[in-house]
């Protein structure tokens, strides 16, 4: 008995050990073996909750052969956590900061933290406008002209949207702009340009998200269609090294156009796609660099939930 006593404080020490500091699959085998639970048993578990995951799967995870990455693992994962009697978020926290190792080994992108906590920001900052995350328009169309400055930042986004409303009343649109890493959102300037007028702004430092309420000069009437442009103007922070775009929801056509400073152009640009925070990047493709202009675009007929973007390096 004292033997099994033993065992049993070590494996709860290494248990501790591993949430503290990871990373994900150490945790998660710690917490099993801790547990004394056999893999068939926690696919058990799982299913009781609604969760379908193999036992090859959860052996995977524990080996750190593979990691959860779509939206029925990532419910796995917090089912996980409650199965075995770990604290709330701490296996989806490893498991971020994982993502987060994976992606700067990979490239200088943005990681699943910081798209996750970007996500929750907005929904904050739209709650506080007080309407439906969609405001009642479905985008048509939206062209996205980014400026890459002099030194390497991000400068100014301007935004072409053309929208049709699917209720009646309509007369705003929420803007969203979020900045590179270490910028600041209080400093950044909102310009309405064409068909509408800045209205509240709301800014959030820590993840630089900015969400501005674009006024139009009419109601619109389920049907209606409308034009309207802004900009943001940004440069608050360091280097940059990719611009994405989120879409909560199916939408029209989208095109980007990144334009670089004659004195400031990288040796290569991607684009590439991201169906969720959590999964990893694909649909990569070269845009080469042309002309006088400095600048690479891409289209996209329809766009489909998740990210998009273009990202480019410096040497």
């Amino acid at each position: 008995m004292p033997h099994a006593t033993q065992h049993a404080d070590v494996a709860t020490a290494e248990l501790d050990s591993a949430l503290r500091g990871g990373p994900f699959h150490v945790a998660l085998r710690a917490a099993i073996a801790a547990r004394g639970l056999p893999l068939q048993r926690v696919q058990h578990h799982l299913s009781r909750r609604g969760v379908k995951v193999g036992v090859t799967s959860l052996s995977y995870w524990q080996q750190g052969a593979r990691r959860p990455q779509r939206p029925e693992s990532l419910r796995a994962v917090r089912a996980l956590e409650e199965i075995l009697q770990l604290p709330e978020e701490s296996l989806i926290r490893l498991l971020a900061e994982s993502d987060e190792h994976v992606a700067d080994r990979r490239a200088p992108g943005r990681s699943h933290r910081s798209l996750v906590a970007a996500s929750g920001a907005l929904d904050r900052l739209l709650a506080d406008f007080g309407i439906p995350r969609d405001g009642g328009l479905h985008t048509l169309g939206h062209h996205e002209r980014v400026r890459i400055g002099a030194r390497r930042e991000l400068a100014e986004c301007e935004s072409h949207h053309i929208v049709r409303a699917h209720r009646d009343g309509v007369d705003r649109y929420v803007a969203v702009h979020r900045g590179d890493p270490g910028s600041a959102p209080e400093r950044m300037t909102v310009h309405a340009l064409e068909n509408c007028r800045t209205g509240r702004v709301r800014r959030h430092h820590d993840t630089g998200v900015l969400a501005a309420e674009l006024l139009f000069d009419t109601r619109l009437r389920a049907g209606d269609t409308f034009l309207f442009r802004y900009a943001v103007e940004d440069g608050t922070a360091g280097v940059s090294r990719e611009y994405v775009r989120a879409a909560g929801s199916p939408g029209g056509q989208y095109a980007l156009q990144v334009c670089f400073d004659s004195g400031a152009v990288p040796v290569r640009c991607h684009r590439f796609t991201q169906h969720s925070a959590a999964a990893p990047r694909g649909g990569r493709q070269e845009l080469p660099l042309r002309g006088r202009h400095h600048s690479v675009h891409l289209v996209e007929p329809r766009v489909r939930p998740g990210y998009l973007g273009i990202a480019w390096d410096w040497e």
